[in-house]
């Protein structure tokens, strides 16, 4: 016992805290919006609890300085939009800060007794069963004198922040501009900026790299020694890469170590039982995914090492000496310790992320008491994927959300679409030299008078016009819950609220504290509500079953033969994982009920698509 404590506690023993090297906590809280975790490493990471805040957004990220510099006893010096390079010095600025401040708040807790309601002890307590460190502070617990000093002592110099993580959306990467109108190099492209902030900044932690592959991103890496291991072979800051499957991983992965950087962890994504933006896979199961990542792991790690050293040598750098670490971990769904342990164990995995979940835990995340309300009540039927994003990408939003309500009142006084302030996701040039939104009022006016000349029929210009208006202001709606909770001015005085859970929300609906929502992902308490919930499988399953017939009728007018052939490989898809779950259920029902009849329901939902795409087929052949 005490071997393993002098273990950990040796690693513990430096002030890098935040590189999270135990791993005490097997789940992490991904990064929920612009604004719902932006300062949850605040809140959590002194508890070992990792999290990831989003670099998007500068303008919310100086916002929160400003609130947390005074509070922390510090001066506060604002960085203006017009200063040189003021995004990145603003992302570097908050990230220092909350790393400052992370730490101070680690150094107390070390400090404070190990008695009832401490935060020592809440640290402990929180930690799963089977952890070392968890059964050495019960044995320290029983323990009296001598023996109880030297474990508390032990114990203390154990204790660990969790990773501090960002993360960069790499598809949010417009180009920027100077004053007079000239487009900036390409490193003050939004993404670049943003990683320049994060690679300037004290943290030693990750960068998570999301919504696909940016060439230009990738290569701007090489620009900063933290990314590349040290003379001990250490990085000092690590690259995460959420994908939806094996493929994805592989090309990505490769890309990176061609230039010497090293992938520290693949986080798999569902592709649509998660929150926010949904990267649909062609029907591909979350399932058969995590199969092939788990019987090629060890291919991928050779692969990838091989292609690292060689370009390290290349660029005469340090090697890592010893093997890196490299993690894979998934997230979408997950609703029960069961789940969770069967993931794991089965899959071989290092964690798992819960997102949604904790957007009822005031303790952890920003949601303002309005929209909190909305979500302990809600239904099934208000989670729902939607074309709200800019960025061409389903969506999952909140029908009873404020921006929602805005969104249908600005059409209703014939004012439809957002003044666009952030202008992050503006890519659209329809109508501009200049990239604009598309969910912008500027945008939207100019699109519906060309949809009133295009389609003089009334009821076609209606179905233009609703898909036209369904864009809806991201930037302002995601950053305004963190501005809301901790009383901030909002600025331009926009407060309509944008969330987006995943479904599985569907079945929480208690508002929870922090140690209770822990204690459901352990097993301890069950916090799930009376609604009958198929496991995370049969919810994907249904999902993607449900997202195929609407695409179908959506286009049902329109087939052709590549959509045709693109919607049959969706359900062979379908059925190859469905025979893929009938292979692991009996394991699978070691952990949680498996969920069969559901199954069974799901291939029958495929085989009438089928049958209804052969014939969409012999029509189209005899036309």
């Amino acid at each position: 016992m005490l071997g393993l404590i002098r273990d950990y506690a040796r690693e513990a023993g430096t002030e890098k805290y935040t590189m999270n090297e135990t791993n005490q906590h097997h789940f992490h809280i991904p990064v929920m919006g612009l604004g719902f975790t932006i300062d949850t490493p605040l809140k959590v990471a002194r508890y070992g609890i990792a999290s990831a805040l989003s670099l998007a957004d500068d303008h919310l990220l100086e916002q929160m300085r400003a609130f947390y510099t005074p509070a922390s006893g510090r001066p506060f010096r604002p960085i203006s939009t017009h200063a040189a390079d003021y995004r990145a010095r603003r992302i570097t600025a908050y990230l220092n800060l909350v790393h400052d401040i992370v730490n101070e708040q680690v150094t107390r807790l070390r400090n404070a007794p190990f008695e009832a309601g401490s935060e020592l002890s809440r640290y402990f307590e929180l930690l799963p069963d089977e952890s070392p460190m968890k059964q050495d502070y019960v044995t320290m617990c029983s323990s009296k004198g001598a023996k109880r000093q030297r474990l508390a002592a032990v114990l203390r110099a154990a204790v660990t922040a969790g990773a501090i993580d960002v993360n960069i959306m790499t598809k949010v990467d417009k180009i920027n501009y100077t004053a007079d109108g000239s487009p900036l190099p390409p490193e003050y492209s939004d993404a670049s900026a943003a990683l320049r902030g994060f690679a300037m900044s004290t943290l030693q932690s990750a960068v998570i790299l999301s919504a696909g592959l940016n060439p230009r991103l990738y290569s701007y890496f090489e620009q900063f020694d933290d990314f590349f291991p040290d003379g001990n072979g250490r990085l000092a800051k690590r690259i995460i890469l959420k994908v939806s499957d094996y493929r994805s991983a592989l090309i990505q992965g490769k890309l990176l170590a061609k230039k010497g950087l090293w992938v520290s962890e693949f986080r798999i994504e569902s592709g649509l039982n998660c929150g926010g933006h949904a990267f649909i896979s062609d029907g591909m199961l979350l399932g058969p995914i995590m199969e092939t990542f788990k019987t090629q792991r060890e291919i991928l790690y050779a692969e990838l090492k091989g292609l690292c050293d060689t370009a390290l040598i290349t660029k005469q750098r340090p090697g890592f000496g010893e093997n890196p670490p490299q993690r894979i971990t998934v997230q979408g769904g997950i609703g029960t310790a069961g789940e969770d342990r069967f993931l794991r164990d089965y899959y071989q995995l290092d964690g798992t992320g819960w997102g949604s979940p904790f957007l009822l835990v005031p303790e952890a995340t920003n949601v303002d008491e309005d929209t909190l309300g909305k979500l302990a009540d809600a239904q099934p039927g208000d989670f729902y994927l939607s074309n709200a994003s800019p960025l061409g990408v389903p969506f999952h939003n909140f029908r009873p959300s404020s921006s929602e309500e805005q969104r249908k009142l600005r059409i209703g006084r014939n004012r439809p679409g957002s003044p666009c302030h952030k202008k992050f996701l503006s890519f659209n040039t329809e109508y501009t030299d200049k990239p604009i939104c598309t969910a912008s009022r500027q945008y939207q006016y100019l699109k519906l008078q060309e949809a009133r000349i295009r389609f003089p029929d009334e009821e076609a210009y209606r179905q233009s016009a609703t898909v036209i208006t369904e864009k809806d202001c991201l930037c302002e709606g995601l950053a305004a819950p963190a501005v809301l909770v901790n009383n901030i001015t909002p600025a331009h005085n926009l407060r309509a609220v944008t969330i987006c859970p995943g479904p599985n929300l569907a079945y929480f609906s208690s508002i929870v504290s922090l140690q209770e929502m822990v204690g459901h992902i352990y097993g301890k308490v069950n916090i799930l509500n009376d609604r009958f919930r198929p496991n995370l499988f049969v919810n994907e399953l249904r999902l993607y079953v449900n997202y195929l017939k609407g695409e179908i009728e959506k286009h049902r007018h329109d087939f052709t033969e590549k959509r045709i052939a693109y919607y049959q490989s969706f359900c062979d898809n379908l059925l190859r994982g469905i025979e893929y779950y009938r292979t692991i259920i009996h394991e699978l029902q070691r952990y949680t009920q498996a969920g069969a009849a559901e199954m069974k329901a799901a291939v029958s939902d495929v085989e009438k698509i089928q049958l209804q795409l052969a014939g969409a087929h012999v029509v189209k052949t005899l036309l």
